[in-house]
C-alpha cells in the first residue's frame, strides 16, 4: 500500500488518474493539492473538490499557485479540456472547500508526517513542488519519491515541437525539481504516447461502472474529439493513470538514469534535456513501458468504481 497525494489540474485526464487512485486497493490516497494548467487553479481546486466528492471520498485539497515561478500566466487548455475542464460538462459547485494550508505548505507537512513513505505524483505544472523544494531544505529527503506526468526525453513535444505541456507551462519550476536528482522520475510522452484509450475503452468502462465510468464516457467525447483534431483517430493517451500507476507498479516501465535539465528560454522553452554528468544528480526517465498492462490495469481498476 502506498501513500499518494496527487499534485493536479483537472482535466479530463486528470480526472481518470484521481478515479483510478480512488478505486486502487494498493493506494492510500492522502489528498490533492491544484495547480493551473488545464484550467485556472480556482476551477482546479473547485474541479478536485468535486470528483472527490463523486468518489465518495472525504479527503483534503490544497489550493495550490496561481501563476508559474517566473514565466506570465499561460491561458488554460481549454481546447483540450473544455472550458470547465470536463470537456462538455457543465461546472458544479462542490459542498467541500479547500483547507486554509496553501498546497506547498501542505506538501511539507505531509512529507514530515509520513516521512520515507509519501509518494507525490504530481500531474500538471511543477510549480507546487518546487515551491515546497524552496521553502523546506528536507522536504525531498523526507518524501519517498516523486513521480512526474511530464516531460520528453525523445519523444519530442506536444505544446510544442520541444515541450511537453506540463513543463512547459513552468520551466522553471520544472528544473528546480528535475534538479532534486535521486528520488524523482518522469513518466512522459516517451511512455504515455504508447498507452492509448479509445472510444470502445471507454465504453466498457461506462458499462462496468454506470456511475463514476459513465462521467468519464462523457467527458472523453471531448478529450477524443480533440485528439482528432490533430489527427489521432485511434484514442487519447493515457498521460496522467500513466504517472499514477507507475507508482504503485514501476514494474510495468523501463527507466534510464540520467541527468536532465529545462530549457528555461528560446525556442525550446520547456525542453527536457540531458544534462552534463558534473551539473546535477541522475533522475529516473520512463523510456519503455508494458502498454498493454498498464491499460489493462486501468480498465480493471476503473471497473470496481460505483
Amino acid at each position: 500500500m502506498i501513500k499518494l497525494i496527487i499534485d493536479t489540474d483537472p482535466g479530463i485526464d486528470d480526472a481518470m488518474a484521481i478515479f483510478y487512485a480512488a478505486a486502487a486497493p494498493d493506494i492510500e490516497l492522502l489528498g490533492l493539492t491544484t495547480i493551473f494548467g488545464n484550467v485556472t487553479t480556482e476551477i482546479a481546486t473547485r474541479n478536485a473538490l468535486r470528483l472527490l466528492e463523486m468518489a465518495e471520498l472525504d479527503l483534503p485539497v490544497a489550493r495550490g499557485a496561481e501563476a508559474p515561478l517566473i514565466l506570465a500566466p499561460f491561458a488554460p487548455s481549454a481546447y483540450v479540456h473544455g472550458d470547465e475542464g470536463f470537456g462538455d460538462i457543465p461546472a458544479q459547485t462542490p459542498r467541500g472547500n479547500a483547507i486554509e494550508e496553501d498546497a506547498a505548505d501542505f506538501l511539507i507537512r505531509m512529507a514530515r508526517e509520513h516521512r520515507g513513505e509519501l509518494v507525490l505524483c504530481p500531474i500538471g505544472p511543477l510549480t507546487n513542488i518546487a515551491l515546497a523544494i524552496q521553502r523546506d531544505p528536507d522536504f525531498v529527503k523526507n518524501v519517498k519519491r516523486i513521480v512526474i506526468m511530464g516531460g520528453s526525453l525523445e519523444e519530442g513535444g506536444n505544446i510544442t515541437a520541444h515541450a511537453e505541456a506540463n513543463i512547459y507551462h513552468d520551466p522553471h519550476a520544472a528544473d528546480v525539481v528535475f534538479a532534486a536528482g535521486g528520488k524523482v522520475e518522469m513518466v512522459g510522452l516517451d511512455v504515455t504516447h504508447r498507452i492509448l484509450c479509445t472510444k470502445a475503452d471507454f465504453g466498457a468502462i461506462a458499462a462496468q461502472s454506470p456511475e463514476l465510468g459513465g462521467v468519464l464516457q462523457k467527458m472523453s467525447e471531448f478529450y477524443l474529439a480533440f485528439y482528432e483534431t490533430v489527427g489521432k483517430f485511434d484514442g487519447c493517451s493515457l498521460h496522467d493513470p500513466a504517472a499514477v500507476i507507475a507508482c504503485s507498479h514501476p514494474q510495468l516501465f523501463d527507466r534510464r538514469k540520467v541527468a536532465v535539465k529545462v530549457a528555461c528560454e528560446g525556442e525550446a522553452l520547456g525542453a527536457t534535456l540531458i544534462a552534463g554528468p558534473s551539473c546535477r544528480g541522475e533522475i529516473s526517465v520512463c523510456m519503455g513501458v508494458e502498454a498493454g498492462g498498464v491499460k489493462s490495469l486501468f480498465l480493471k481498476r476503473l471497473a470496481l468504481l460505483p
